[in-house]
């Protein structure tokens, strides 16, 4: 049977662009996948700890030497890639905070970076490859190429990097000028977020649809 695991980052709610663009890509793939399951994970409402002082070296630590700190940090480990585990899709909404990703996500990667669970310790070689991770960016302004902060979006670049000892290869779909709608000094922007937000949503919604469907 199908799996999905959605992950929700933005703090803000209802007015969330990248959990707009999640719910209907979770949508598109209930109806792709008739009795599918899926596993919810609301990284701005339940926050996943930072790796820390007391905890955060229990992964270099054998697992017979942890404090109960490091066997707490490990066990959550276990959960979060154990929910990747499960599943044949990733859906993650990544907005981007002052022009990088949100702290909370950036934790929820570092979790992933566990030996014998998301990659061969031996061999490097990472263990949860093979599965569909779809990243659903938004970004406020416009940092694309000629514009005044093109290379200021430290978030879409840096996670292929950040995820890929795990063998996990995002796809990214993105909608920029999201604040246009609500920044004055963005009004003349509007248009652009609109054809940005639509463009976003018709690539959403054709992930999962047959290939002669969309042609």
């Amino acid at each position: 049977m199908a799996h999905l695991l959605h992950i929700d980052s933005s703090i803000t709610g209802e007015r969330s662009v990248s959990r707009r663009l999640t719910a209907r890509a979770a949508a598109a793939w209930r109806a792709a996948h008739p009795g599918g399951t899926v596993t919810y994970r609301d990284l701005g409402q339940n926050p996943v700890p930072h790796l820390d002082a007391a905890g955060g070296l229990a992964r270099m630590v054998p697992p017979e030497q942890h404090t109960p700190e490091q066997r707490a940090s490990w066990q959550l480990t276990e959960e979060l890639v154990g929910e990747v585990t499960r599943a044949d899709t990733v859906l993650l909404g990544l907005p981007l905070y002052n022009y990088g990703a949100p702290s909370v996500v950036k934790s929820w990667v570092d979790h992933l970076i566990a030996p014998g669970l998301a990659y061969d310790p031996a061999t490097r070689a990472g263990l949860l490859g093979g599965r569909e991770f779809v990243v659903l960016v938004s970004r406020g302004g416009g940092y694309g190429a000629g514009s005044p902060k093109e290379g200021w979006d430290h978030a879409e670049p840096w996670l292929p990097h950040g995820i890929s000892m795990t063998g996990l290869e995002p796809r990214f779909i993105s909608a920029e000028l999201t604040l246009a709608p609500v920044n004055p000094a963005m009004a003349e922007l509007i248009p652009l977020h609109e054809q940005s937000l639509a463009a976003a949503e018709r690539a959403v919604d054709e992930l999962w649809v047959p290939a002669a469907a969309v042609a």
